[in-house]
């Protein structure tokens, strides 16, 4: 192995350690949900999915997973609307669904 291919897998791990480096600013996803099958997109700090309650919320359980997931690579995080601001909280405590 040619010792700058070393030095490049060497950064590689240091960068995969270090997402923060990272930050996306478009992505498209399939999402494979319960209840079917939904597009997801993320374009310049803006969710859109094509389930039926991010139609009425403008968020949904797709975008919440994928921005916990991106962590820190998603630069933008959502907001929870009125109605649902206590909902993380709740589900930290143990509440049930």
């Amino acid at each position: 192995m040619q010792s700058s291919l070393i030095g490049k897998v060497q950064k590689a791990k240091q960068y995969a350690q270090e997402p923060e480096r990272i930050q996306f600013q478009q992505i498209k996803v399939h999402f494979q949900g319960e209840n079917g099958d939904h597009d997801v997109t993320y374009d310049q700090g803006t969710w859109d999915c094509t389930c039926h309650f991010f139609a009425g919320w403008g968020i949904c359980c797709h975008t919440m997973a994928l921005e916990r997931i991106l962590g820190v690579m998603v630069p933008t995080k959502q907001t929870y609307p009125e109605g649902l601001q206590h909902a993380e909280v709740a589900v930290a405590a143990g509440a049930a669904v």
